[in-house]
């Protein structure tokens, strides 16, 4: 059974990407994610703040929507609290290439054009195999049009693309007006790849204390359907590589990805709720299910559920929520049938 794909550019012995998480923290959490199977490891981020925190650029991003807020600022961690500094994670990248066969994908997290893009260069220098650039930004400025913050992003693309040659990934929101157009936007600037999607951890409020507070909920299966869809309905129409990311925790969960069109099916959630030995049995299930409807290969099913490919594309569009409110029946006694 051949379960190897290809993602960026890189050969990949299966389709089970670790994601970012903790797990990739330490070299020797990156090497135990190989011998668990995973076919590449993407490292825990580095953020723009921890490279530019003074920098005038990131304060103009900082100070949208906080102007009369001066404890907006003091609520991202102090330089100390990071996991790792700049140097530390260029080294971490060094080790984990000299331990580790897998390709290693480094990530950066920020929001400005501007100098912490040209580290890109410091981690391809480093070892790194590719690069995931994950654009988090909150738009909250009301003067602020929708064409500014894809110009952003598509900003940020197009300088990481010209400081590096290895392949840059970028990790996507949902919530943009036209995903599509932006997903070609992205792909046009350079963009090899497109993970689909970012979960955007939303604050909570501590009623007692009256404050805003982090909260960190862990993805669920369910989570799937949205990256699926979008992967579905991408595949063919941008050239860029598609990875499915959130909600990534079955062997099910990895066949609908690669029979919607992704190249990779990412995981982290489940890895650390679960362990690392469900990559293994992950990788066996996909293996049976696949003898047993007699798939010789993951390149044989992929983009076979996309939209250009099955009998109703308009599943993927208003039909299907048409027809899910319409199937909604209730039995003798009120409930759900």
């Amino acid at each position: 059974m051949d379960l190897s794909t290809r993602y960026l550019g890189l050969a990949l012995k299966n389709p089970v990407v670790a994601s970012a998480s903790p797990l990739s923290y330490k070299a020797d959490g990156i090497k135990r994610l190989e011998d668990a199977g995973a076919s590449a490891v993407v490292m825990h981020s580095l953020f723009e703040e921890q490279l530019t925190l003074e920098s005038q650029i990131l304060d103009h991003y900082l100070g949208y929507g906080a102007e009369s807020y001066a404890e907006a600022v003091t609520y991202f961690p102090e330089k100390e609290s990071y996991n790792l500094g700049p140097d530390e994670y260029l080294g971490l990248i060094r080790t984990a290439k000299e331990e580790c066969a897998i390709p290693i994908i480094g990530s950066l997290n920020g929001v400005s054009s501007g100098g912490w893009t040209r580290f890109a260069k410091q981690m391809q220098d480093a070892g790194a195999d590719a690069l995931e650039l994950n654009i988090y930004y909150i738009p909250t400025d009301v003067m602020m049009t929708g064409l500014e913050v894809e110009q952003m992003y598509t900003d940020v693309v197009k300088e990481v693309k010209d400081t590096v040659t290895i392949p840059v990934a970028v990790k996507l929101s949902p919530y943009f007006s036209s995903l599509a157009h932006m997903a070609k936007r992205l792909s046009d600037a350079g963009a090899d790849g497109l993970v689909l999607f970012n979960r955007f951890y939303q604050p909570d409020f501590d009623l007692e204390n009256l404050e805003v507070v982090p909260d960190l909920v862990l993805s669920r299966s369910a989570e799937l359907l949205l990256p699926l869809r979008w992967t579905a309905i991408l595949y063919g129409r941008v050239p860029a590589d598609i990875a499915v990311t959130s909600g990534v925790h079955t062997y099910r969960d990895v066949l609908k990805s690669m029979m919607a069109g992704a190249n990779v099916a990412m995981m982290a959630s489940e890895l650390l709720q679960n362990g690392l030995t469900r990559i293994e049995q992950i990788l066996w299930d996909m293996t049976r299910w696949m003898e047993e409807y007699e798939y010789e290969s993951v390149n044989q099913m992929q983009g076979s559920l996309s939209q250009r490919h099955v009998k109703e594309p308009a599943a993927f569009e208003r039909a299907n929520y048409m027809k899910v409110l319409q199937s909604w029946q209730q039995d003798k006694n009120g409930q759900v049938a």
